[in-house]
């Protein structure tokens, strides 16, 4: 590692530009899956924060992403003598168009019973809706336009009161507006429906058990929460391959980075590479001596792209809020495995220039 770091600084113009290449290539890897996991966490964000581990829904709902699930009248009293059935939460839902300062904001309306549950888990500001035309909106949507507690904004014809402002209820494509179930039955004018029921089973029956049961019911499909959740997902995997792809595109670009700075240096050094050859150095070290200089190269690209993606990613959900990066621990890992794998390729040039090297060389002209 000491002769790799030695020969690479003779140049350190040169390493410096390679190190910011390998930097911003893997800053670019770490943003695509922070927005990547950001963008699912977004999608099934109300399941995974609601209560109850089986989703009841209308046969042939696999997901609640796109389908407009519409439970038979009388369900939620038929769910609740099913045995091992425990608490039981009623949801109804609509996806709707609302306007704010002249611009189309596509919304999720979310009814509920505030007395058993379904509605927002964490609030930033105000209270849950008590009241005939009483909504809660999510605070970074707020944010943006400017919405306070207190104010009205209105909702297919409906003037609604904001009373409160939800926290990690927004996303880039949506955002979730919880009002009572019975102001929804009244927008919608059908009294009584039901869009999907939350259910958590009894003491001692487990999800499984107890969807197996809720199966049986006439009419209506039961699904453990990560299989609905994983239906979402399906609904918008072709967004995230885009994604995926620059993501290829940033490591290819970090491998070339490296591969340009080592090649150089290799070729600048063939007579030293011949000497070493020479005087008995086997193929095998001289590689190790390659590879030293790519992991020279990489690895300090990679610890640097880490603290900033944790800075442009901070900079990014202040300014733009509905979008969510998610950086976890393991993006460290996922830096310098990147930078490793970076390294590894680009040394496969340099080393079949010494393999091809010839000890000869050293002696001519």
């Amino acid at each position: 590692m000491r002769l790799a770091a030695r020969d690479l600084l003779r140049n350190p113009t040169r390493l410096l530009l390679s190190l910011a290449g390998v930097a911003l290539a893997l800053l670019l890897i770490l943003l695509l899956d922070g927005l990547v996991r950001g963008m699912q966490r977004q999608i099934t964000v109300y399941l995974a924060n609601t209560p109850g581990s089986v989703v009841v829904t209308q046969v042939g709902a696999d997901n609640l992403a796109t389908v407009n699930s519409l439970l038979p009248l009388g369900i939620e009293e038929d769910v609740q003598r099913v045995p091992g059935a425990g608490k039981v939460i009623p949801v109804l839902s609509q996806s709707v168009f609302f306007e704010l300062h002249d611009k189309k904001i596509f919304a999720y309306l979310v009814g509920y019973d505030p007395a058993k549950g379904g509605g927002p888990w964490r609030l930033a500001q105000g209270r849950e809706p008590r009241q005939r035309l009483e909504v809660v909106v999510d605070q970074a949507l707020a944010r943006l336009h400017g919405v306070e507690v207190g104010q009205a904004i209105e909702v297919g014809g409906y003037r609604f009161r904001v009373v409160g402002l939800s926290a990690g209820t927004n996303s880039w494509m949506t955002t979730l507006v919880f009002v009572q179930k019975s102001e929804l039955e009244r927008y919608l004018l059908v009294p009584g429906l039901t869009s999907f029921l939350l259910v958590e089973p009894t003491d001692g029956v487990s999800p499984s058990a107890l969807r197996e049961r809720l199966g049986g019911l006439a009419g209506v499909a039961a699904w453990l929460k990560p299989e609905l959740m994983a239906g979402d997902l399906r609904i918008y995997e072709g967004f995230f391959q885009p994604l995926r792809l620059m993501r290829g595109i940033a490591f290819a670009a970090g491998v070339l980075a490296v591969g340009m700075v080592v090649y150089t240096a290799t070729l600048e050094r063939r007579r030293e590479y011949g000497v070493l050859k020479a005087i008995g150095a086997s193929n095998p070290r001289l590689y190790g001596l390659v590879l030293a200089q790519a992991l020279v190269t990489a690895l300090p690209g990679a610890l640097l792209a880490v603290g900033a993606a944790y800075l442009v990613a901070g900079l990014v959900m202040r300014l733009r809020p509905q979008f969510l990066l998610v950086l976890e621990p393991s993006a460290v890992l996922v830096a310098l495995s990147s930078g490793v794998g970076m390294a590894l390729l680009a040394a496969v040039a340099p080393a079949w220039v010494v393999a091809r090297l010839a000890p000869a060389e050293v002696f001519r002209g």
